[in-house]
């Protein structure tokens, strides 16, 4: 049920421009704020290490984001403070990625960390500092719908800057919980509204990496995190197969690849081939066409349902299986196998290509979030 807030909102503060206009916004609508961020990796750790940088700027989580977030606070005379989650975020969030990443899967470290660290430790804190409420830059929409007696999450107005698809483990009393205040708002006005404000983040260009992983070279990182950890990295050379099972060549560790991928394969052929296929526990990389990477089946598991409370029969929704997929029709169907983790099998109408394991599926019907899991 919705219920009476006090005035106070914690805003969690990146550092970009998104966050910082809507700590302006509330500022102005004459809510008490205070600001967060949270300190969640040391970007100058692997420093060193061989192929990473010796310093890292400019990137989700970095130095120059506590800087800026912490000069928007002070523009806006709003108390400010820095929570370190480091220990935590290498837990729930570094470590889980390594190991998928070196089981041949593609996991989300966005998502994971949504999930299990970043609104439940800023609601945590906004309670110890008497707020009941966080608000945060994230392009979405959420509203209590009486009749189902649930929260809803939804699609924002801008599109182009949907983020539902990282939010989709929020609990009801998460989402109870959290304002999104930037959901009606297109990302220009956004912008213009930060610059009205006299913010310097105005213009501030929006962060693509993955904090930890500098350049999105996923391998590099891997290297030089079991390096620092005192692991080496394991050995999973193998071969790399057609999908008869003939053997083209061989390659250095299943980590070097995901499902889709097309370059760095190290073979010559007529035609294109694509990873369709990692099987860790042989060490092979199945290889094919284009075509041989679309499927109209998916299983997920590790759950989290959001305008319904379970999937009890086959409903019709659309689903997204990455960030930037166009949500595909499907049947969602319950798997009963007799575990407490319920799975789901998802039947397309259409076969989508490059169907990754370790990645989210996100069940919307119209805007709305029906919920969503991990693709096994």
């Amino acid at each position: 049920m919705p219920h009476e807030p006090n005035n106070t909102i914690a805003v969690a503060m990146s550092g970009g421009v998104d966050s910082s206009a809507v700590a302006a916004l509330l500022r102005a609508q004459g809510h008490d704020l205070v600001g967060l961020t949270l300190q969640l990796w040391n970007q100058r750790r692997l420093a060193g290490h061989e192929g990473m940088p010796e310093a890292v700027q400019g990137r989700c989580c970095s130095i120059d984001d506590v800087y800026d977030a912490r000069h928007v606070a002070e523009q806006l005379d709003i108390p400010y403070y820095v929570v370190n989650q480091q220990e935590r975020f290498e837990a729930d969030v570094v470590k889980p990625f390594v190991s998928e990443y070196l089981a041949g899967r593609t996991p989300i470290p966005c998502t994971l960390c949504n999930n299990h660290l970043k609104f439940d430790q800023l609601l945590t804190t906004a309670r110890q500092i008497g707020a009941d409420r966080i608000a945060t830059g994230h392009y979405a929409r959420n509203r209590f719908d009486e009749a189902r007696g649930r929260w809803i999450l939804s699609r924002p107005e801008d599109k182009s800057k949907d983020q539902t698809y990282f939010l989709f483990g929020l609990t009801q009393e998460q989402l109870s919980r959290t304002m999104f205040p930037l959901g009606e708002m297109q990302k220009p006005a956004v912008r213009q509204m930060a610059a009205d404000a006299g913010l310097a983040v105005a213009q501030k260009s929006d962060s693509q990496e993955i904090c930890f992983i500098p350049g999105g070279d996923y391998n590099t990182f891997l290297k030089a995190y079991l390096d620092e950890q005192g692991e080496d990295l394991p050995n999973t050379a193998g071969e790399l197969v057609t999908t008869t099972g003939e053997v083209l060549g061989q390659h250095d560790g299943i980590q070097s690849f995901t499902v889709g991928q097309r370059k760095g394969l190290g073979l010559t052929s007529v035609n294109p081939l694509y990873v369709l296929a990692i099987h860790p526990d042989s060490h092979q990389v199945t290889v094919g066409s284009d075509e041989d990477l679309l499927s109209r089946d998916l299983f997920a598991n590790r759950l989290n349902w959001i305008s319904i409370p379970e999937l009890t029969e086959p409903i019709r929704v659309s689903i997204k299986i990455r960030h930037r997929h166009t949500p595909a029709m499907a049947t969602l169907t319950r798997v009963t196998n007799g575990t407490a983790d319920q799975t789901v099998h998802a039947l397309f109408d259409e076969p989508q290509r490059a169907i990754t394991p370790g990645q989210s599926a996100v069940f919307y019907q119209e805007d709305e979030v029906v919920g969503g899991g991990w693709i096994t």
